[in-house]
């Protein structure tokens, strides 16, 4: 049992150390970023305190700063329109930056692409693919607006968007839903360079943990296509529609996800069975690997980063207050931890949280911090696959990331346990491909990954 004296010391250090969770999503882990820089375990120290160096300022705030780079770096793939997003940045800018005025700029953007409906395909077709990418800007800062009820709304406007989108892709993407447990079902959007029926390598995309499906095409489907490759997208559980409507969270199983999706294929005649690739976006370099280490159907990997545990990119602070013991956990976390965090630092946790507790985001859907911390904890816990890794058979990518912020070191660590045919990659800042997932340059990130595939696997019939 701890004395009141131990509380009272203790309490201040928390305090500091959660500083920088007001700083937004990206700079969670800003702490734990610099302690992995100075123990060499990290690719490159940042050169300054920011958690986005060297990259074009948008918003003084760096979680804000690094989701308008994701809409800006979208472009390349006609996802976003350059002019769209600076016109956002400078209406929210000009209201003073904030979650709120953030989720409600972006929010009018998808709005206004819906609406503007146009008779000619190719037109409503990539308004519905920009629509889609600026609802998932205002969904990801919804839970720190004044509206934070209007996720699941958010969410499925994003959703309808996307579903447009596919249906005016040429040929239109196959949609289903592939069955996983008990009555939940993965929804999944399949991508073909055409309707030829001919056999071609296909890739099973994985998102990470509060990406749309949008950026999905960003950073997969567009370069599979152009390379002769089918693409699948997926829902799984903590993402998209398992989380905002079926309301199931991220499972440490992620073969149990993955295998399904593989049957499915195998089934389709335009789908060479012995090419799959499965590839990770963000924590989806976590969930991925941990597939490809029980379903060995999978000929090749691409881990973007490569992660070993989501639960290291928590600031120490927090993951120290997790003992055994869960009523002492959430005592501390209830009384010591909440009563100090600013709004936007209760949103960022409320964000990283969801995907993990159903009671929480109900929550936060309220405008309410939850109460068990512990329990969510657990399951992120639960996702390390430090364990597993050397059970991957296939040959496998990890990428890296000049100032990695979410999980420094983890790639590294993570290659150096592979026991198969294996490359390391790190994107670098001189090209512009730094930060986590390269928001700035997926085009990049696509050729790296998508060569390595072509390399691997061989390429696909072209059109």
């Amino acid at each position: 049992m701890r004395d009141a004296s131990t509380d009272r010391a203790q309490a201040p250090t928390r305090r500091g150390a959660l500083a920088g969770l007001a700083a937004g999503a990206g700079a969670v882990v800003l702490a734990g970023a610099s302690a992995a820089a100075a123990t060499g375990r990290g690719p490159t120290p940042a050169p300054e305190a920011s958690p986005t160096p060297g990259v074009m300022q948008l918003f003084a705030d760096p979680g804000l700063n690094f989701n308008a780079l994701l809409a800006l770096g979208a472009a390349g793939y006609s996802a976003s329109e350059v002019g769209e997003v600076l016109t956002a940045v400078n209406a929210i800018n000009a209201a003073g930056a904030s979650e709120q005025t953030y989720t409600a700029e972006f929010r009018r953007w998808g709005d206004r692409l819906t609406a503007d409906a146009s008779p000619h395909p190719q037109t409503r077709r990539f308004r519905s693919l920009r629509a889609a990418q600026y609802y998932g800007q205002a969904l990801f800062f919804v839970l720190g607006s004044d509206t934070p009820g209007d996720e699941k709304k958010i969410y499925l406007a994003g959703r309808r968007s996307w579903d447009a989108f596919a249906r005016l892709c040429t040929p239109a993407a196959v949609t289903d839903q592939v069955r996983y447990k008990g009555d939940a079902k993965i929804p999944v959007w399949f991508f073909r360079p055409d309707d030829s029926g001919r056999p071609r390598p296909t890739v099973i995309l994985t998102n990470g943990s509060d990406g749309p499906n949008v950026d999905m095409w960003s950073y997969g489907v567009s370069a599979a296509l152009a390379r002769g490759w089918n693409a699948l997208v997926y829902d799984g559980p903590g993402q998209g529609q398992l989380l905002y409507v079926d309301q199931l969270v991220f499972s440490p199983r992620w073969e149990q996800v993955v295998s399904p999706l593989v049957d499915w294929l195998e089934r389709r005649k335009d789908v060479d069975a012995r090419r799959i690739a499965l590839t990770g976006l963000s924590m989806g370099g976590d969930l991925a690997p941990r597939a490809a280490a029980f379903e060995h159907r999978i000929a090749a990997l691409a881990a973007l980063p490569g992660c070993l545990s989501p639960w290291l990119g928590f600031p120490e602070e927090l993951r120290d207050i997790v003992t055994p013991d869960k009523e002492e956990t959430n005592r501390i976390w209830n009384e010591e931890i909440v009563p100090e965090l600013t709004p936007s630092e209760q949103f960022v946790i409320k964000k990283r949280i969801e995907p993990f507790s159903i009671p929480a985001m109900l929550a936060a859907r309220q405008g309410r911090m939850f109460t068990d911390f512990w329990t969510p904890a657990q399951r992120i816990i639960a996702l390390d696959i430090t364990g597993v890794v050397g059970r991957i058979k296939c040959p496998t990518l990890v990428l890296d990331y000049e100032y990695e912020l979410f999980y420094p070191g983890q790639p590294r660590e993570f290659f150096e346990l592979l026991r198969t045919r294996k490359e390391y990659r790190l994107m670098r800042a001189a090209t512009g491909a730094q930060l986590h997932c390269s928001p700035m340059a997926p085009q990049q990130h696509c050729e790296v990954v998508f060569d390595w595939l072509e390399d691997t696997l061989g390429r696909g019939a072209r059109r």
